[in-house]
């Protein structure tokens, strides 16, 4: 049975980190920022039936749950224990592996994405986010935050210049990475 091993705040004061009993997924990240992205995964929509909720953001062996400033943590954490303990994961959709994709890559966008995946996504998913590389063009990484990231005001200057910084000294120079 899911259980809620322990809860862990955030750099954002709108989202907690709920570290699970078991994995939910193996590769993939899944993030919604409103109930109708949300009607496609049972787990997500369950969570978005409590009021306050604006963002759920999961991966690995927890989920991040972004409230709305005015919402109490109290009135929500209750029944999100119960759907967590109540919710079998066998009803989560299937992942989706992006080997396929990966073909397609020029050399520059895997070693990126390399870096991507085994230095700037643990460390953001540490703090209950995570990113989503959306395309690099001319020199341009644009990426979208997620989970306790997408509307953390450190992420949106501190984290973003930080990994163009390490893009720039690792891969090439003249990298700039965008938020979108």
């Amino acid at each position: 049975m899911l259980k809620i091993l322990d809860v862990d705040l955030t750099p954002n004061p709108q989202a907690l980190k709920f570290i699970l009993s078991e994995k939910l997924l193996n590769t993939e990240t899944r993030s919604f920022n409103s109930a109708e992205s949300a009607v496609h995964d049972p787990l997500a929509k369950l969570i978005f039936e409590l009021e306050g909720v604006v963002s759920v953001f999961y991966m690995d062996k927890f989920i991040t749950l972004e409230k709305q400033p005015s919402a109490s943590w109290s009135k929500i954490q209750k029944p999100f224990t119960e759907i967590i303990e109540s919710f079998d994961i066998a009803n989560l959709p299937a992942e989706k592996y992006m080997d396929e994709n990966k073909a397609d890559e020029t050399a520059i966008l895997k070693k990126i994405n390399e870096i991507i995946d085994l230095r700037i996504k643990p460390a953001l998913a540490g703090d209950g986010g995570g990113l989503e590389v959306l395309g690099f063009t001319d020199n341009t990484l644009s990426i979208k935050y997620q989970g306790a990231c997408g509307s953390c005001p450190s992420s949106i200057r501190g984290t973003l210049v930080a990994i163009e910084n390490l893009l720039r000294r690792e891969v090439n120079s003249n990298i700039s990475v965008i938020s979108g």
